[in-house]
């Protein structure tokens, strides 16, 4: 249970207890101005639906009026005291919890609510009477919200369950709470569609991702076994021309032996003919 709740509970079920022997029209009128005046007192169905406060229904008009008035208190507002006749005068510490529970009821049904409205709603002179009145109600704990004196409004982000059900009002209320509840389904099935495509959208993308990364592999592999074969190739190609045909002779070494084998002819042809002379001489000699 809500603590504002509770403790509104707790303030008022002295007062219920005291309607036990409240048995005339009389005691039954008092103590109902004793438990509206009380500080602490928001609720009052328990209160309402007592025995002895009930039987003001019958009685005359003088007492009868009490009744209307407390559940003017209970689910009710200033607009509605207002307009109903003849009934008892407010003392101020009633006026200001009509005021506050008035404002609950506001509250419950718009979260921004402005000053004029407000002044015209609640029946109040000037500003400042409206901004004390919001002061205190958020001090009591009825609602949580926020002056805007720059913009002239009141900016409400709760509210304390602090009002009592009127009579036949469950039917409405649970209209209400069908079409919120309608409404809620429709969104969230519309919330869940765009998580569905959302999520469907997120796996095309992986996939195509995952298709990117497949090609790049494949084309960096086959790179790689390219760059393998081509350079074992060389290295094949390289060793089959030295294993062929042997070593190749050196072409300008096998010049140099045939040019020093003519030198060395020429030489021996030199000599040979000096000594040819001596031979040829020998002969003559000898001759």
């Amino acid at each position: 249970m809500d603590p504002a709740q509770q403790k509104a509970l707790n303030a008022l079920e002295q007062y219920t207890l005291l309607s036990k022997s409240a048995s005339s029209p009389r005691a039954a009128a008092d103590l109902i101005t004793q438990a509206t005046s009380s500080p602490n007192t928001y609720v009052f169905a328990e209160l309402l639906e007592t025995p002895n406060i009930q039987s003001l229904r019958t009685a005359a008009p003088e007492y009868s009026r009490f009744l209307t008035l407390l559940e003017i208190f209970s689910w009710g507002t200033w607009a509605e005291y207002s307009s109903t006749p003849d009934l008892p005068q407010l003392s101020e510490a009633q006026s200001l919890k009509l005021r506050q529970l008035s404002l609950l009821s506001l509250s419950s049904s718009h979260s921004t609510l402005t000053y004029p409205y407000l002044l015209s709603a609640l029946d109040l002179p000037n500003v400042r009477a409206l901004e004390d009145l919001v002061i205190s109600s958020i001090y009591g704990g009825l609602i949580t919200a926020k002056l805007d004196t720059l913009a002239q409004r009141v900016d409400v982000s709760s509210v304390s369950p602090l009002r009592d059900l009127k009579p036949n009002s469950v039917p409405q209320l649970v209209a209400i709470l069908d079409d919120w509840s309608g409404r809620c389904s429709g969104v969230l099935s519309e919330i869940e569609g765009q998580v569905s495509e959302v999520r469907a959208k997120a796996a095309e993308r992986k996939r195509r991702e995952h298709e990117q990364e497949a090609i790049f592999d494949k084309a960096l592999n086959d790179e790689i076994m390219k760059d393998s074969r081509n350079k074992a190739a060389g290295k094949r190609g390289a060793g089959d021309g030295e294993n062929a045909g042997g070593i190749e002779p050196d072409h300008g070494e096998a010049m140099d032996l045939d040019e020093a084998s003519g030198r060395g002819g020429q030489r021996n042809a030199k000599r040979g003919g000096r000594f040819g002379g001596f031979t040829g001489l020998g002969k003559r000699l000898g001759g």
